[in-house]
């Protein structure tokens, strides 16, 4: 029998491994300190990763064939539904900004996927239940000789529209908190999980666009042939196993502690409280101070100099919390460096609204047949967008970053403004190319007399509208993925969740904008005697000078986010 010393010293030597191998800054769902082999990694991120599939299986699921459901059972004009689902969207878009202020501010990313969770389960469930109880048949509505008689219940069009914005609310709670959480699993000061961290957003990319291809070629089908009811109770199935998953892996994950300083939000107003109470403050009185506390020029310095008054108290004294630091007025100005991006990136986000609306209806109306009896679902067509991310990532980072690597002698080949600003082209690209295809399209149906049939089938293969899908997924490559890297990268690093957001807000005010755009056209090109651009009747619409539209919109905002990638200043040199 050993002594009670003995193993004392047995039991010290067997914990001294794993002391020294402690993961710092971060605890278990416990509390405890956590170790590299007993948490974290792969083990952990893999089913953070499974959730992120499901939800973007869900979202996807339900977004994509939208129009279809607005402008079928409920029965909306394109115009009305196009714009309802740009509104939808782009608050799905803006919330992710609360979940990320309310996790990293209060519950934590964990208790936010859970609560987020839960809401999205409640939103499918009701949004199932609503397309099941009063479900009406198609027919009706074409036999019906005045549309009152194929309205749906007012009842139903309530719970579906608050169902919907719930699943927007849960949305805003899960985007930017899984992907940064599976990211907390890693430890950047280990060699190993760091390496394993930059490999874990490929997979996660690739992941969430393997959930979007199968969610809008499985549900698409269901609700096109099947029964809407089951097209969204299934999403909702999926969230309930995603929840018991994510719940399953808690014991593996790592938390991250919270720092007792103070929040970057408060440091950040401070610093524009500050400078907005000193606006008299000369600017010799600036650069007394700066050269008081030894702060040389450097590159940036003289960018909104005006936030350097915060450096001075209001009343002259320099009592803690009164003045602000050097370092505190450099995280406000990379906020605001972010500004001008972020607005120029709105006109790529109006052209990115189109792909699930409009692009849609145009496919409603051409030749789909695949076999005699199967017949491509429209919708589906956005999984070539996907498709076309999946294909591209490899030959972006294995051939076209070595090769621009090769030139400009950058580690990342090109600048993350660099490439936005690629991708931002081919969106232009994109619409050029809609627009031109539907002028042909036009032009068939004028040319078989089905100008005055918007039921019947155009002879125009639906795979024309293949190449603006692909160049739409081209683009999100360059540009979908530039933007997440880029407000990553250049927020606070207190922030990376609200730099998250802010990327998923660009879409957000551009579903808003062009909702507002559609509905503004629909009102100056429709009337009495005229059809708009938005008839109901494609054939009579003229959704090919909307798109020229857009391109010339592209065209502008593409011309001035050069303008400010061109004078952008990086916060860190590894950013270039």
């Amino acid at each position: 029998m050993p002594t009670s010393s003995a193993a004392g010293t047995a039991r010290l030597d067997a914990e001294s491994p794993l002391l020294e191998d402690i993961v710092h800054g971060s605890v278990d769902f416990k509390g405890r300190p956590v170790t590299h082999p007993g948490s974290g990694g792969w083990k952990s991120a893999s089913f953070i990763i499974g959730v992120e599939v499901a939800e973007r299986f869900a979202y996807y699921g339900i977004s994509s064939n939208l129009i279809s459901y607005l402008t079928g059972p409920l029965g909306q004009s394109t115009a009305t539904a196009a714009e309802n689902i740009n509104a939808w969207s782009g608050t799905a878009s803006l919330l992710p900004l609360l979940g990320a202020f309310v996790a990293d501010s209060f519950l934590g990313r964990y208790l936010t996927i859970i609560i987020a969770s839960g809401l999205y389960i409640l939103g499918l469930g009701f949004l199932s239940l609503s397309a099941t109880l009063y479900s009406f048949k198609s027919s009706d509505c074409q036999n019906a000789a005045n549309n009152a008689a194929c309205s749906p219940p007012e009842f139903q069009i309530i719970i579906f529209f608050l169902s919907l914005y719930l699943v927007a609310l849960a949305q805003g709670g899960h985007k930017p908190c899984v992907q940064a959480f599976g990211a907390d699993q890693f430890d950047e000061q280990d060699p190993k999980e760091c390496k394993s961290k930059s490999s874990f957003f490929n997979w996660w990319y690739f992941s969430m666009c393997a959930g979007v291809l199968v969610g809008l070629f499985f549900l698409n089908y269901i609700q096109d042939n099947l029964s809407w009811g089951l097209g969204f109770g299934i999403p909702c199935i999926v969230m309930c196993l995603a929840l018991i998953l994510f719940l399953l892996g808690t014991t593996t994950y790592r938390f991250s502690m919270k720092s007792d300083e103070r929040s970057p939000f408060a440091r950040i107003g401070q610093v524009f409280l500050n400078a907005a109470r000193n606006w008299r403050t000369t600017p010799a009185e600036i650069s007394k101070e700066e050269e008081a506390q030894g702060i040389l020029p450097y590159e940036g310095s003289r960018q909104f100099k005006f936030l350097n008054k915060a450096l001075l108290a209001s009343n002259g004294s320099k009592e803690d919390g009164k003045i602000c630091s050097i370092t505190e007025i450099e995280e406000a100005k990379a906020i605001l460096r972010l500004v001008p991006i972020w607005i120029t990136c709105l006109g790529y986000a109006i052209i990115f609204s189109q792909s699930s609306t409009l692009f849609t209806k145009q496919g409603v109306t051409m030749d789909r047949s695949i076999t005699s009896s199967f017949q491509l679902p429209a919708a589906s067509l956005q999984s070539f967008i996907s498709l076309a991310i999946v294909v591209f990532i490899p030959i972006y980072d294995r051939i076209l970053v070595p090769t621009a690597r090769a030139i400009t002698r950058k580690p990342s080949g090109i600048t993350m403004l660099q490439r936005i600003g690629t991708g931002i082209f081919l969106s232009f690209l994109s619409m050029v190319i809609a627009a031109l295809v539907e002028t042909k399209r036009l032009k068939t149906a004028a040319e078989y007399g089905l100008v005055d049939m918007p039921k019947a089938t155009v002879p125009m293969s639906v795979w024309w509208l293949l190449p603006q899908y692909l160049l739409f997924g081209i683009s999100d490559v360059f540009t979908m993925v530039g933007l997440q890297e880029f407000f990553y990268d250049q927020v606070p690093s207190e922030l990376k969740s609200i730099g998250l957001a802010l990327y998923l807000s660009i879409f957000g005010i551009g579903s808003f904008l062009s909702s507002f755009l559609i509905s503004v056209v629909e009102k100056a090109t429709g009337g009495p005697a005229r059809e708009s651009w938005f008839s109901d009747n494609l054939n009579r619409a003229h959704i090919d000078y909307f798109y020229w539209l857009l391109a010339g919109i592209s065209a502008a905002a593409f011309a001035a986010y050069s303008y400010f990638a061109k004078s952008y200043i990086y916060n860190r040199r590894n950013s270039l």
